[in-house]
């Protein structure tokens, strides 16, 4: 059996600014502990901006989304504008505030938000082909967005639930590593973080969404 391979979309390095650290880390172990691939992209633009981790705060300094999920990717990282979906069986969305800050701006402007180009169109190419398409943690408003009338989770967040159905979609609530299947869409979400959560927390919402992944393929 040809083994899966799994794309895996990162929003730079980081849960205030980029792509949240242990979602991203826990995807990429259920992968390969699925006997699947993955290899790791990011878009090459720069973050919305640079929050400090200790404070809270705003920094003075621009940093790139690419260069800094590549410290997630250990360096072996591809920009998203080389994606085909030709190659790949799945794509996954970790999530973090990069990715309402960075490949969307869902954090300002919620259901009027638009969708970093490359990034939709990735989406959009994975659909056309029926391929799997997995997001966790807030990752699902993008997919909701730029798909429409899709069903996806965020957990049990009511205003965010809120713009998802304001965009045309769906939610259901969920719990902890509970996994929302739009089996017409092929879309998988989970809620990670979305909750109060901890890290064995996301290990198991990861590896249930990258398993029940790995069922329809």
């Amino acid at each position: 059996m040809k083994t899966k391979k799994f794309a895996v979309v990162l929003a730079g390095n980081g849960v205030f600014d980029g792509a949240e650290i242990h979602e991203a880390t826990m995807t990429l172990y259920a992968i390969a502990k699925n006997n699947a691939q993955y290899e790791i992209f990011a878009p090459d633009i720069n973050q919305h901006h640079v929050i400090n981790h200790i404070t809270g705060e705003e920094m003075n300094e621009t940093r790139n989304v690419l260069i800094e999920a590549a410290r997630i990717a250990r360096g072996k990282i591809s920009p998203l504008s080389d994606f085909s979906a030709d190659i790949f069986d799945a794509i996954v969305f970790p999530g973090g505030f990069g990715v309402a800050k960075n490949l969307s701006d869902f954090a300002f402007k919620g259901s009027e938000c638009s969708v970093n180009e490359q990034v939709e169109q990735v989406i959009i190419a994975m659909h056309k082909q029926k391929k799997p398409i997995g997001a966790l943690c807030i990752s699902p408003v993008i997919i909701a967005k730029v798909l429409k009338g899709v069903n996806v989770t965020i957990g049990q967040d009511a205003d965010t639930a809120t713009q998802i159905q304001n965009m045309g979609s769906s939610h259901s609530n969920t719990n902890h590593g509970e996994v929302t299947v739009d089996e017409q869409n092929n879309v998988f979400t989970t809620p990670c973080y979305m909750l109060n959560a901890t890290i064995v927390n996301i290990a198991d919402g990861a590896m249930n969404v990258v398993s029940k992944m790995l069922e329809y393929m």
